[in-house]
């Protein structure tokens, strides 16, 4: 072990943090498209006994045991950078490499859920669909992919790498293929064994897979806790349903099960592949067809639009094999004893899909495409994948976790899917990555809303087309462009200091970035109908600042040698070249940064306030940070503001450390990241602002280009430095812009930290 390690270890031991056998095992099970409104509970009240209802006992039963977070959000509404997004910890306007629609771009080499958990002591392990891997979107392998699982945390990963792969839920049966490995690839650590899953249904195979993994985890080392994320690619695409009913019981004994031999390695491998409806959909909503698509057309009743039925009871099959799936994976933990000691979280990676669901070339298969609006699957909310609106960013959002949280607790409060990695840091007893943009949750699954800490929810995402034109949309929603959407939450003024009133403003179809927001209280008016920007047209101006400090503009290069390798990385946005606006604190400002110490080593850099001791650390203010020595084992926080000079659009950044093993820092200027020199910096070296140091995407020759627009005037800051075991150390922070000034250490003159009381 490491000697930063290994002190680490123990000084978190010795702060009174979880022990490996206190911590809780983490299980994240993770859905694709299925909507808010999938699941009945979720459904407007006025539309309960009018809209037909998918059966989901176990989830109702989560639900009840645990805690519904009611709003919820994923990062972006369509799969790849939504995932990007949940696994790395930060929202889209962070996501380094996976934004838009970028699928299988490599996963930045950062921090994720899994490499903190693992270095918090946890066994960890993805079963399903990956689709960051960096490799071709129907291709890759562990040697051309720079971002596999177990380069990004995962001690062991079974499923599929690419996302195309994961349409298909019988790898053997469907006749596409990779063209790297000329088979569906399911891989089995760095092995395909597609060839041995005859009439293995993903649901199936995935959930067995997970069950086994679990019961020998335990089993081999009972104390060491651990970590799964099942990601199921049902219910998305093709509409593939099972080949037989889903086995009584669940759990050790019962339920699906894993036998391991090729031709029969489930023990649901049996039956004609894609063949099973659940007997409770077969024959089904006739009469709630004919009402929701003839009635309104004057057409009769023989006219009946079959594949619109036929693709309601496949899409219903799916979901509900999910709920069995979900109801044999609690009952496993039940049955080893580890409810009272296990964390496990359901959620779906966007809103429903429209897409279609025939596999190609296969008479015998003829699954039309999946209509949302059959049962409504966004609930009372308004869009589906691909909108920002609610009903492609809402998703169900479940915690199941008996001895840790409030059990049928209801939270409206909203919370995004890089708030997971704080989460899972708080429960695992280590500080939160710098880096994530996420706050932990468990107050509010405790039930101590008024205790949780404010977070943020941010999405950008740019797809071309219209919302669709649904009867249930507002009518400002139907066939409204999409475009270059972006969204943001703030507390209304005036509302409740621990409970505030939540609301959501939200551009779509940008050409500028200077667009006013429309503003949405989605909590009482969910279909946005009711824009009552006007009534916040004071805020406008903060609204746009605020999104320039939680987000930035990348430095992206394609790497032409990576042949058909997927590595292009899109997400330039018409507001990347905005100034970023200064700060105006209203009260006293003075000379000098604040500064807090810990002596604690950490194996990342941690927001400060995470860190055992960091409540009693004493405050100074010190007139230079790069003139202070830093103790040996100890991190530091640095904050305040820098007085930037001028206004440029391409303002740099450096920072240089001691080259003293362990040592790190990372720099946010406002919400965003400025400098990161954690996770890949070598100490002595010099980072900048770059975001390609994290990367498999870069051209060496292209670190670097993009600098940040700033504003003339005062900028937040907090500077993060982990000094290594050994002192003295030193940091280097400079600055320059490209038009002719050279590279300098920033001036002690030009730093500055708000008196206490100040606002800004």
């Amino acid at each position: 072990m490491k000697l930063h390690r290994l002190v680490f270890s123990m000084l978190v031991a010795a702060a009174g943090c979880l022990q490996a056998a206190e911590k809780p095992n983490i299980i994240m099970i993770l859905v694709d498209d299925m909507g808010w409104g999938d699941l009945s509970f979720n459904q407007a009240d006025e539309e309960k006994g009018k809209v037909p209802v998918i059966m989901t006992p176990q989830l109702k039963r989560l639900a009840d045991e645990g805690v519904r977070l009611t709003r919820h959000y994923t990062s972006a509404p369509v799969c790849a950078p939504a995932r990007a997004s949940l696994f790395g910890g930060v929202h889209q306007g962070h996501a380094e490499v996976v934004r838009n629609n970028s699928f299988d771009a490599a996963l930045e080499n950062s921090h994720t859920l899994a490499s903190v958990l693992k270095q918090a002591g946890y066994a960890t392990a993805l079963i399903g669909k990956w689709g960051i891997g960096g490799g071709a979107e129907s291709g890759g392998t562990p040697t051309t992919c720079g971002a596999w699982p177990t380069a990004r945390g995962f001690d062991y990963f079974f499923g599929y790498n690419n996302h195309i792969a994961g349409h298909r839920h019988y790898p053997k049966e469907d006749p596409a293929v990779d063209p790297d490995t000329h088979v569906n690839a399911v891989w089995d650590g760095d092995k395909v064994i597609t060839d041995k899953l005859d009439n293995c249904y993903s649901t199936d195979l995935f959930t067995a897979r997970a069950k086994k993994w679990i019961v020998d985890t335990h089993n081999t080392a009972p104390d060491k806790p651990f970590f799964l994320a099942l990601t199921l690619i049902a219910p998305h695409a093709r509409l593939a349903v099972p080949s037989v009913p889903y086995p009584e019981k669940g759990g050790l004994e019962g339920g699906v099960q894993w036998i391991g031999e090729p031709g029969h390695m489930i023990n649901t491998a049996t039956g004609d592949w894609d063949s099973f409806i659940n007997p409770e959909y077969r024959g089904a909503w006739v009469d709630y067809a004919v009402e929701r698509y003839v009635k309104p057309t004057g057409q009769k009743k023989k006219l009946v639009p079959e594949h619109k039925l036929l693709a309601a009871r496949r899409h219903a099959t799916m979901v509900t094999r999910i709920d069995d799936a979900v109801g044999d994976i609690m009952q496993l933990v039940r049955d080893l004893k580890l409810d009272q000691n296990t964390f496990l979280v359901f959620l779906s990676d966007n809103g429903p899909h429209d897409e279609g669901g025939s596999v190609r070339g296969m008479a015998d298969h003829p699954a039309p495409g999946q209509d949302p609006s059959f049962f409504r699957s966004y609930g009372p909310l308004d869009g589906i994948k691909r909108d920002a609106l609610e009903g492609g960013l809402r998703v169900p959002a479940l915690v199941w976790a008996p001895g840790l949280i409030k059990q049928g607790f209801v939270s409206a409060r909203p919370g995004q899917f890089h708030d997971w990695m704080a989460t899972f840091a708080d429960l695992a007893g280590v500080p939160v990555p710098m880096r994530c943009d996420g706050v932990s949750l468990m107050p509010t699954l405790r039930g101590e809303e008024d205790k949780q800490q404010k977070g943020v929810v941010y999405s950008e995402y740019s797809y071309g087309g219209q919302v669709p034109k649904y009867p249930d949309f507002a009518e400002n929603k139907v066939n409204r462009p999409r475009g270059e959407q972006q969204v943001i939450f703030f507390a209304a003024p005036g509302s409740k200091r621990g409970n505030p009133r939540w609301l959501k403003a939200i551009r779509t179809g940008m050409k500028t970035g200077e667009e006013d927001f429309e503003i949405y209280d989605v909590l009482a008016d969910t279909h946005e109908a009711n824009n009552i920007a006007s009534r916040y047209a004071s805020l406008q101006p903060q609204l746009k600042k605020s999104v320039l400090w939680n987000r930035r503009a990348y430095d992206y290069a394609r790497d032409p040698k990576a042949g058909r390798r997927n590595n292009s990385c899109s997400g330039v946005r018409f507001y990347d070249s905005l100034l970023v606006p200064s700060n105006k604190p209203s009260g006293k400002i003075e000379s000098g940064l604040a500064m807090r110490t810990v002596k604690t080593d950490c194996p990342w850099v941690p927001v400060f306030d995470t860190l055992p001791g960091a409540a009693s650390a004493k405050s100074s203010v010190v007139a230079d940070p790069n003139e202070v020595e830093l103790p040996a084992g100890s991190v530091t926080e640095f904050k305040g503001y820098i007085n930037v000079p001028k206004e440029h659009r391409d303002w740099h950044f450096y920072l240089t450390l001691s080259d003293v093993p362990g040592t790190r820092a990372y720099v946010k200027m406002h919400n965003f990241q400025l400098i990161d020199a954690d996770m890949n910096y070598k100490p002595g070296a010099t980072a900048d602002v770059s975001s390609a140091a994290n990367t498999v995407e870069r051209l060496e020759d292209k670190t670097g280009k993009k600098g940040i627009p700033l504003e003339k005037g005062l900028h937040e800051v907090t500077i993060t430095v982990v000094q290594g075991a050994t002192a003295p150390g030193k940091m280097k922070l400079e600055w320059c812009t490209p038009d002719g000034n050279d590279r300098k250490v920033i001036p002690a003159a030009r730093f500055h930290h708000a008196v206490a009381g100040t606002k800004d």
